[in-house]
């Protein structure tokens, strides 16, 4: 149960980095002596320590680490990166003892890390919430595993089952979901959209009503239809243009030549190629429709104004599952589901 309580706080720690550490996965870290915490970390950056290097680092009696236990939530590196291996640092340290949440799955780790420990005599302890710490690297596992990003589906939609009114772009979410949406951004590593809702609604596709970091555009347009001066173009992000026309680098805009047949599967493929660990589907009813009948989805989120009635425009995708869950956001619901 101690065991559990700590890990639980090294999840906390680890969510901190949302949005920071791709390619990494999120991790945390904490150490204890004789009860207490004395330390504790998270992987902030890509590039930057991970979380037991900031852990060891917040310790400021350092005899005391060798009596202590440190509790990670994701298998200690055993590989050099942009930096060293983590478990060579905790035998280095003097560490007696080691709590893991999860192994790593990622095929440089999977099992080395914990190995090096053990072979070191230090007694290691793993699967301690192991579950919750699977689903915090969500991403980072979906992505080594399946070999394509984590897919998130979102849409908002009126009362009576509308995208839009008469084919127009149309307010349906409010100030509170439309701040939701840009932390979710802000979190999650890439944007999609497709031709038509570039082209209607004219979307930078970035986090503006939040403090953060802006996602990976990603449009699809065959025929290169969208404006070289519209939003999407713009210089606040790097953003992937998949087309039928040319393969090309322009600054921060990077053409990608695709095919429309199996064009979701081309999509997963490449997009994992450019080490694209998640995305959030954020098109029009066509292009999240390709996305629910491929059965190439991981988690949707649902914006309806059950009082907005629209009448007439396009209608929102075809998608009968069950929400695990649903919040009340002033006048909008707004419906979780997951695929997994």
């Amino acid at each position: 149960m101690t065991d559990e309580i700590y890990i639980r706080r090294c999840i906390e720690l680890a969510k901190k980095g949302l949005g920071r550490t791709y390619p990494n996965p999120l991790v945390g870290s904490v150490i204890v002596y004789n009860g207490e915490i004395i330390g504790e970390g998270f992987h902030e950056k890509a590039g930057q320590n991970h979380a037991e290097i900031n852990a060891i680092n917040a310790v400021k009696n350092k005899e005391l680490l060798k009596d202590s236990t440190i509790y990670v939530s994701l298998e200690p590196c055993s590989h050099y990166g942009k930096t060293p291996p983590c478990a060579n640092k905790i035998v280095e340290t003097g560490f007696k003892k080691v709590v893991i949440g999860t192994l790593d799955s990622h095929e440089k780790v999977n099992g080395k890390g914990k190995q090096i420990l053990e072979n070191a005599g230090i007694e290691v302890v793993s699967g301690v919430l192991e579950k919750e710490c699977q689903i915090l690297n969500k991403r980072f596992f979906t992505f080594h595993q399946k070999k394509r990003p984590y897919i998130i589906l979102k849409w908002a939609q009126s009362g009576d089952g509308f995208l839009d009114k008469d084919f127009q772009p149309t307010p349906i979410g409010n100030p509170l979901t439309k701040q939701f949406v840009h932390q979710l951004r802000s979190e999650e590593h890439a944007i999609l959209v497709g031709t038509h809702t570039a082209l209607t609604d004219n979307p930078a596709l970035t986090v503006r009503e939040i403090s953060g970091r802006n996602p990976v555009r990603i449009l699809i347009d065959f025929d290169l239809k969208v404006p070289a001066d519209f939003n999407i173009y713009n210089q606040e992000a790097e953003t992937l243009v998949f087309n039928s026309v040319k393969d090309s680098e322009e600054g921060n805009i990077k053409f990608i030549k695709t095919e429309k047949e199996n064009l979701v599967h081309h999509l997963m493929h490449t997009l994992y190629e450019e080490q694209i660990q998640s995305v959030i589907i954020e098109g029009g009813r066509f292009t999240l429709q390709q996305f629910i009948d491929a059965g190439i989805w991981d988690e949707a989120i649902i914006i309806k104004n059950e009082n907005l009635l629209l009448e007439k425009g396009t209608k929102a995708p075809e998608f009968h599952f069950a929400s695990y869950r649903t919040e009340t956001f002033r006048d909008n619901i707004m419906e979780f589901y997951k695929n997994f």
